[in-house]
């Protein structure tokens, strides 16, 4: 029954995808976090977790479809992005995944959550996967797309395959004061041209890019864009506040929480995998999908399949 009402809401949501809001804004150490909420209080706790440069409607149809069968949805703006500001002039605008994922557990704390879902893709991706290694009894589960996404900072300097690296042509700009300019002043050509390399089939519309060009316009935008990459490539230092957590990072360490993880088949950025090669990062009950038609901005590809892995690691957690 639960399954069926799930169909039944995000069909309806496909046929009409709207707009999260209205927002909610809560202060954590560094920020105030914007954030969209649906679903009884009640309910199982599931974050949905945007990438770059995407924004929170990648999940505008998983959102309510969870919603509607009992979960409760939070679905934040990350630091540097859309509604959600920096509280002190004087903070350290970075982007390093330590980051990422100790702001997670910020707005679990703020909002006296003591554990939930967390599920993401791309920057959502790797700040749940922090999140779930490094704080583990704040977490019930973890899907994540691309599977494990704590970056291996010792071997940041290592060539990947040069087809992947081609892909990567943005890490590279934005080392550079041209790359900075250029995103400061073409936020919305860069996001074309990221959405059409990474998800070459997907049929995003015009209105698509424009509802995600709104979370540009943030003060902190090119900072934070430009930090994330120039600290994985180790050309920028990082917060001296989350050193501690970094260098626990730099262990790889495991996901030991129920786990469902997504590669996309026609994603543009990472080559499908079976799942083998990133096992022994994930030391808890894991499943892998491979999501026929899906890019990079998976949720929002494929509604379908996100939604059907929450319910899944729901169930690997004993919480459904």
């Amino acid at each position: 029954m639960r399954l069926f009402a799930i169909a039944l809401a995000l069909a309806a949501s496909v046929a009409g995808a709207t707009r999260l809001t209205p927002l909610h804004y809560v202060n954590t150490t560094r920020l105030q976090v914007a954030y969209y909420e649906t679903g009884p209080s009640s309910g199982t706790p599931v974050l949905l977790l945007h990438g770059w440069p995407y924004d929170i409607h990648s999940y505008s149809q998983v959102a309510p479809a969870l919603a509607s069968s009992g979960y409760r949805i939070i679905v934040p703006y990350l630091r540097g992005n859309g509604p959600t500001t920096f509280l002190h002039r004087e903070s350290f605008r970075s982007g390093e995944q330590a980051a990422l994922g100790y702001d997670i557990i910020e707005l679990l704390d703020v909002l006296e959550i003591p554990r939930a879902i967390l599920a993401g893709y791309d920057w959502g991706g790797r700040g749940a996967n922090v999140a779930c290694a490094l704080f583990p009894d704040r977490c019930i589960g973890l899907v994540s797309v691309n599977s494990y996404l704590i970056q291996d900072l010792d071997h940041a300097w290592q060539p990947l395959a040069v087809p992947i690296e081609a892909g990567f042509w943005y890490f590279y700009y934005f080392l550079t004061p041209r790359g900075e300019a250029g995103l400061a002043s073409h936020p919305k050509d860069i996001a074309r041209l990221v959405w059409t390399r990474n998800s070459p089939q997907w049929n995003f519309t015009e209105a698509d890019l424009d509802t995600a060009a709104e979370t540009f316009d943030n003060p902190d935008y090119v900072s934070i864009v430009t930090h994330v990459y120039r600290h994985r490539l180790l050309y920028a230092p990082g917060d001296p506040d989350y050193a501690e957590l970094e260098a626990k990072l730099r262990k790889l360490p495991p996901i030991t929480v129920p786990a469902v993880t997504l590669d996309g088949l026609a994603d543009g950025n990472f080559p499908a995998t079976d799942g083998t090669s990133s096992a022994v990062y994930f030391t808890g009950p894991r499943v892998h999908h491979q999501v026929a038609g899906a890019g990079h901005n998976l949720p929002q590809e494929r509604p379908r399949a996100f939604v059907d892995a929450i319910v899944e690691v729901a169930k690997l957690a004993g919480v459904l």
